[in-house]
């Protein structure tokens, strides 16, 4: 029985980079050994188990076999005859299939070192092409460490067409695609994700709408480099589509209602958004109650950064709607119930009372 680190973890120890996640793999042993040792079974497709004590998860070996469509039609093959070679082939990249045991020496088979020196993404093996989930994982990697200078290589790209030819991009299931789809957006370069999905033609499989958007990737990329969350950056990916656009790509892929709700807000108003300076008071009303900025002024906040993000992909060199929007939201918030209540407004008299005097305060604003 021999125990190795796997994967990231050698891959990100080699870069100098943090490593969080630790894969472990098992080599030589039973199911009854590791039960016997205290690993408590947590695998439903194959063996793996959790560390009595740490509680990191720990792989048999295995092999796999092609037995069906998308990335779950495979069977597994895990026993002590499986060696270390044979587990790390059936890996995606050959900085990915690089092993290291107990006393700090790296296995490395397919030359994964000399791929990270050289800063290049490359398959394994040809059975790279039976698994479609690989293209959105080659396309989020490249997008993580495009800022080190990482390129796909292009022979994997062409596998990488293949599989977005052969039409398995389609028996992915939303939540997994999403799942891909929101690691990446969260990567340091993100934009280069969808760079990726459209050099491989899989963009029009997974996301058609934005086959000819080179707007939207403008946008994600300022968001990324100003730290936004996911919500805004997924709101600038989208943000030049039409709302039903807008709404298909979330259905479609089930993101959540965060992210749902304002890629949608972004897609009813930003073109209101951007002729703010010149909207009457009853108009910029309209904008801020969509927004329900009243009980929700962090959506509207997170609208308006959006914005700002969109106009710095277009080019430009300020937003000062962004601030203009800002002070018309605090001026309608600043507007006190209390005294047409104590009037004995009640219901929709109330609610119109309270509008009238939101639209004063906005018309004060606009006055300066």
């Amino acid at each position: 029985m021999h125990i190795y680190k796997v994967g990231g973890a050698v891959r990100d120890r080699l870069l100098g980079r943090p490593v969080s996640d630790i894969d472990w793999l098992v080599v030589g042993a039973t199911v009854e050994e590791m039960h016997a040792k205290g690993y408590r079974p947590v695998g439903a497709d194959f063996p793996v188990f959790l560390h009595p004590k740490t509680g990191e998860e720990y792989a048999l070996a295995r092999t796999e076999r092609k037995s069906g469509r998308g990335y779950g039609g495979f069977t597994f093959h895990a026993s002590p005859d499986v060696t270390l070679e044979e587990d790390l082939i059936r890996r995606d990249l050959t900085i990915n299939a690089m092993a290291e045991d107990e006393a700090g020496t790296v296995y490395d088979p397919h030359h994964g070192k000399d791929d990270l020196e050289n800063r290049i993404l490359r398959h394994v093996s040809p059975a790279f092409a039976e698994d479609p989930l690989r293209v959105l994982r080659v396309a989020r990697f490249a997008a993580r460490y495009a800022p080190l200078g990482f390129r796909v290589a292009e022979e994997t790209l062409a596998l990488m067409r293949q599989i977005s030819a052969s039409g398995e991009l389609q028996a992915l299931t939303a939540e997994r695609s999403w799942k891909e789809i929101e690691r990446a957006l969260m990567e340091a370069k993100p934009q280069v994700f969808f760079q990726v999905l459209r050099d491989c033609d899989a963009l029009p499989a997974m996301l058609p709408e934005l086959v000819d958007d080179a707007q939207a990737l403008a946008a994600l990329e300022q968001a990324a480099a100003h730290e936004q969350p996911l919500h805004v950056r997924w709101a600038c990916l989208l943000r030049g589509l039409a709302p039903a656009s807008i709404k298909a790509v979330n259905q479609r892929l089930k993101a959540p209602r965060e992210c749902q709700e304002l890629a949608l807000l972004t897609g009813e108003c930003l073109a209101q958004a951007n002729q703010a300076l010149e909207l009457p008071a009853t108009a910029l009303l309209e904008l801020l109650q969509k927004f329900d900025v009243y009980r929700r002024p962090q959506r509207f906040e997170d609208f308006v950064v959006v914005c700002e993000m969109a106009a710095l992909g277009d080019g430009e060199q300020g937003y000062p709607q962004a601030d203009y929007l800002r002070g018309a939201a605090a001026a309608a918030r600043a507007v006190d119930v209390k005294p047409l209540v104590q009037a004995g407004l009640t219901g929709q008299t109330l609610g119109e009372a309270l509008k009238g005097e939101r639209l004063k305060a906005l018309e004060a604003y606009q006055r300066g």
